[in-house]
């Protein structure tokens, strides 16, 4: 079942807690390690519950900080009506973007063959600040295949053969498998959120239900737990 996003961070009182919550369901392929990093868009907007994301963002970003420990947040994008933010693990991104393919690829785009995570962070930045857009190549950092981006951007030759979150081009087997995978991360992290239970926001926790190799998760149990 997937929740709708309002109506599950409308459970958290705190303001502090409802950024956390949208964080968490926005940033949990990455939590999960399924994806090196993720685009999470703030809009300067009021929502239902009278809160506004975008403010929220400039009021916590410490401790946003401090409770998810290894994943970082860099603003790629600074605008009166929307931030727009990369959240990432910096090993597990660094490990992605050293692979050849995606270093080839990049290198075609105008980076840096030998640029190191933050440089490429410098040139990204730049490039999405000028053409107030995204550059295709955001979707090797993202963790989109790198046959489906190099297609995207004309610098392969790979019939155009469906849609998920990004365009699949080629043979979609792993392509759809992935997407499949990024997801079952959003629809586990929102069945956990939507319990309403503060305790779940305790994303260091290693006992955490999200990291549970069961995946039975008990829900009563969470509903029940003491807040």
């Amino acid at each position: 079942m997937v929740h709708a996003v309002p109506e599950l961070l409308a459970k958290y009182e705190s303001p502090l807690d409802c950024l956390t919550a949208h964080l968490m369901l926005e940033c949990s392929e990455v939590l999960a390690g399924a994806k090196p990093a993720n685009l999470v868009p703030l809009v300067n907007r009021t929502r239902p519950c009278g809160r506004n994301l975008y403010h929220l963002w400039q009021a916590h970003q410490q401790q946003i900080a401090c409770r998810f420990g290894n994943l970082e947040f860099i603003v790629l994008q600074n605008k009166p009506k929307a931030f727009l933010l990369l959240c990432f693990d910096r090993k597990q991104l660094e490990q992605h973007m050293s692979h050849a393919g995606i270093r080839t690829l990049l290198h075609k785009a105008g980076y840096k063959p030998q640029a190191c995570l933050d440089e490429l962070f410098d040139l990204l930045t730049q490039r999405i600040v000028e053409h107030d857009g995204f550059p295709h190549e955001i979707g090797l950092f993202i963790g989109y295949p790198p046959k489906d981006v190099a297609a995207f951007m004309g610098l392969v030759k790979l019939p155009f053969t469906c849609q998920a979150l990004w365009k699949i081009y080629g043979n979609p087997v792993h392509s759809l498998r992935l997407a499949e995978d990024y997801r079952c991360c959003r629809q586990r992290m929102g069945a956990i959120l939507a319990t309403g239970n503060r305790r779940m926001l305790e994303i260091g926790d290693p006992e955490h239900p999200f990291f549970c190799q069961n995946n039975d998760i008990d829900f009563h149990l969470l509903h029940g737990a003491k807040l």
